[in-house]
This record gives structure tokens, C-alpha cells and sequence, in this order.
């Protein structure tokens, strides 16, 4: 018998509900708890949900309360289909190939094969763990950029999450300075996390990751390491669409963006705007209903 407990809230605050877990350490291990996007199509609205393999007590319910910091939402309490409940939370996220990377969490043990880096990102940080279908596209295109040699020496993520694409390109070119913003706070933490379990350094030289919280590309930090010949952005249409001039303002001419969060009905709106900044389009992708896009500015005649 198996038993679930669901709280439907905004990403950040999900997000945040997920950092607090992490600090808890006396949680019951028999509660496993994971968030992520409700759909694919709202990708600000999230869930966390905590599967436990017994009919939820009142201590449960408090425990998983608990981790919203500013009062949980609603918690909706589900009886299950009779199943083996912890491998249908690990069902959830199973490990995912994507061009060269192999994403997996910690209850999947690592691979040694030649050509394949493995990047361990828990399951608990859904948005940007490599399961959604945006995430994986850039991870291929950033196998492709590489293999049809490109070279980055200088890296920015804006929008990075839980810091994937950030590593995953410090992984492809090692040597370069890179830097990860999001508008989220709690995402410090979270990609200070991730890079120290998978062997990134933190830091401003060549070969390491700055953090640093801003919405859009309007932090001091971003500008002054501009400009950038790899900008990757995966968050949504609209501010992919606002953010074009200042994607033009921070890359260098001739240099890269790799672009995410859209679906293919939107794909029009945001290469028009990437055009009108400045842009070409280099290569594009399709992975499900989402567009990837890869272009170049125009070199500075």
C-alpha cells in the first residue's frame, strides 16, 4: 500500500520547499519527495509531492508543511494503486541520455563508458534535472555546437536553474570563464550544490562558475564579464523575446546563443525578435512540442 501527499504552489516557492528538505536532517528516509512542473505548457505553476509507503499520519503531514517556509499550501492526501511506491518515484526520473550527457540522480548509480559524462543532479530539482524535454534539446545542441567547433572562453547561462547547462557546457569547454545567473535566489544554493557534486569549482577564474541572482541581464556582474561568445537562455518565450536587445548587448559579434523554453507555435515571435537584435539562425531542433535554437550575431562589419 502506498500512499501520496501533493502541494500544488509557484515554482519559487516549491523550489524553496525543496533547498529547506535538503537541511532537515532528521527526515524520515521512508518519505521521498520530488517537485516539478504541473505541464509542460505552465511551467511557473509546480508540485511537490511526497510519496510514503504508509497512510499518511499527522506528523507526516506537519514534516512536509513544514518545508514552505511561509505557510504550506493545501495538502492533498491520495491513496495509490497497489505498487512497489519507491520505484514509482525513481520511475519518474530515470536516468536521461542527451547528447553526450547521461543525467541521473542519486539513487542511479554512475557509467563508465567511453564518450558519455555522467552529471548528477537530484530528483528533487525537476526543472533542469534534463527530464524535460528543453533541457535535453540543449544538451544536444551543445554536443552538436561542439562538435562542429565552436569555442566558448566565455560562458553565460541566464535563467540556469539547478546550473545543468552551465556545467554541462564548462564540461565541453573547460578552460573558459562561466557564469550562472538566475532570477531565483534559492538557486544559489542550488548550483553551488550541484557543481561541488559533480566536480566544478565555484569561483571567477577560468575553469570555474560565478553565481549570481538577477533577473534578466541586468546585474552589474553579468555586464561586466560581457561580452560573452556563449550565451544559453531556457526560460520561456516572452522574456526570450524582451531579452533579445540585451542578448545582443552581452554577446560578442560573431558569437553564440542558444535558446529554450519555447514551444514551436512560438518559435516565429522569438526568432523574429532575435533578428531584429541582431542575430541569424544557426541550427534548430524540435524535441516534442519545444523549439531549440541555435544562432550566431552578425559580426561587427
Amino acid at each position: 500500500m502506498s500512499w501520496k501527499i501533493t502541494a500544488h504552489a509557484p515554482r519559487d516557492v516549491v523550489q524553496a520547499a525543496l533547498v529547506a528538505h535538503e537541511d532537515v536532517w532528521d527526515w524520515d528516509p521512508a518519505i521521498v519527495i520530488a517537485g516539478s512542473e504541473i505541464a509542460e505548457e505552465r511551467p511557473l505553476d509546480w508540485k511537490l509531492e511526497a510519496w510514503l509507503p504508509r497512510r499518511p499520519t499527522k506528523q507526516d503531514k506537519t514534516a512536509v508543511a513544514g518545508l514552505f517556509a511561509h505557510g504550506a499550501p493545501e495538502l492533498e492526501v491520495e491513496k495509490l494503486p497497489d505498487t512497489d511506491w519507491l520505484v514509482a518515484s525513481q520511475n519518474l526520473t530515470q536516468p536521461i541520455r542527451a547528447g553526450r550527457f547521461r543525467i541521473h540522480t542519486p539513487d542511479f548509480p554512475p557509467v563508465d563508458e567511453a564518450g558519455v559524462r555522467d552529471l548528477l543532479i537530484p530528483a528533487s530539482q525537476a526543472f533542469g534535472t534534463g527530464q524535460h524535454e528543453t533541457t535535453a534539446g540543449c544538451l544536444k545542441m551543445l554536443t552538436l555546437m561542439k562538435r562542429e567547433g565552436v569555442v566558448a572562453r566565455n560562458i553565460a547561462d541566464i535563467g540556469t536553474g539547478t546550473g545543468l547547462l552551465a556545467l554541462a557546457a564548462m564540461d565541453m569547454w573547460p578552460r573558459a570563464l562561466a557564469l550562472a545567473s538566475d532570477i531565483d535566489a534559492v538557486c544559489t544554493q542550488v548550483v553551488e550544490h550541484n557543481a561541488q557534486a559533480n566536480g566544478f569549482a565555484m569561483g571567477g577564474a577560468p575553469g570555474q562558475l560565478v553565481m549570481t541572482v538577477a533577473e534578466g541581464c541586468d546585474s552589474p556582474l553579468i555586464q561586466s564579464r560581457a561580452p560573452y561568445d556563449l550565451v544559453i537562455a531556457n526560460i520561456l518565450a516572452g522574456p526570450l523575446i524582451q531579452l533579445a536587445p540585451d542578448f545582443a548587448r552581452i554577446c560578442a559579434p560573431g558569437g553564440h546563443l542558444l535558446l529554450a523554453g519555447l514551444l514551436e507555435t512560438q518559435e516565429k515571435a522569438v526568432r523574429g525578435a532575435a533578428f531584429r537584435a541582431g542575430f541569424r539562425l544557426a541550427r534548430r531542433a524540435v524535441n516534442g512540442d519545444w523549439s531549440i535554437l541555435w544562432l550566431r550575431r552578425r559580426s561587427a562589419r
